[in-house]
């Protein structure tokens, strides 16, 4: 489904396990594609409840068909906490997938939430990620695949509605010193610009509770909410199980 005039594509599931299933069986495709490109498969995960069953895919049924060993993931984004404490997005893809899968932990970066400053942590990542693509001027894109989910308020990793982050136009990694929603501590967080530079961005969303931010995000080509400002070079994709789908307005067609 694409929504006239804008670039983006749905997909509907019954459920969130459903969705989770497909995006796991469409993501080993694309690391399977990029590797035998690229010899690299360059992946963004975000923190959140929505994504963890489809991280248990990835360190159970899908775990062998994943070419871990030329993966290279990195983070959305980054609550500024120890890596140990329940808040974090590391540590709760560690304890999920990360500890159970054979990727190589030099491939593995992680956002250091705790440093402190909390700019000395966006620094660091900043460097980690290295100077984005000019995509206009052919340049390849950064990442293969970020995958996303939204808040109730429309942020997207820690990009959060009308904060001085968002326009942020250079820089691919920035520290977030008062987050928009809970837990409401500091983060760590990619850039605009770096999660558009993918050649794929897919969203994973599920609930009622994401009705009202998605009809917003889809009922106009303009939409402020973070969400709906990311652009990769390609359509991106929405994973919605029924609940959430109901959000989709009727002015979207196949």
């Amino acid at each position: 489904m694409v929504l006239r005039g804008v670039e983006r594509r749905v997909h509907r599931f019954p459920d969130l396990a459903a969705a989770s299933d497909a995006l796991a069986d469409r993501l080993i495709a694309s690391a399977t594609e990029a590797v035998e490109a690229r010899d690299r498969f360059r992946l963004v995960i975000s923190g959140g409840r929505t994504p963890l069953g489809l991280y248990t895919l990835l360190a159970g049924t899908y775990r062998q068909r994943m070419p871990w060993r030329s993966t290279e993931l990195f983070f959305a984004d980054e609550r500024c906490v120890s890596p140990r404490r329940d808040e974090s997005n590391y540590g709760a893809a560690w304890r999920t997938f990360l500890s159970k899968v054979p990727l190589p932990r030099a491939r593995l970066h992680r956002m250091r939430g705790e440093l402190r400053p909390i700019s000395e942590g966006a620094r660091r990542y900043a460097k980690i990620v290295g100077p984005l693509p000019d995509l206009a001027h052919g340049d390849a894109p950064r990442f293969d695949v970020v995958l996303l989910g939204i808040g109730l308020d429309g942020h997207t990793a820690s990009l959060f509605p009308g904060q001085p982050s968002l326009r942020e136009s250079s820089a691919p990694v920035v520290a977030v010193p008062r987050a928009g929603q809970p837990p409401e501590v500091p983060r760590l967080t990619l850039t605009l610009p770096a999660l558009s530079s993918a050649r794929a961005v897919w969203f994973l969303v599920a609930g009622d509770d994401k009705v009202e931010p998605l009809s917003k995000i889809f009922g106009t080509t303009d939409s402020a909410l973070p969400a709906a400002r990311v652009r990769p070079p390609t359509p991106s994709e929405w994973f919605l199980d029924a609940a959430a789908a109901r959000g989709i307005p009727a002015s979207a067609r196949v």
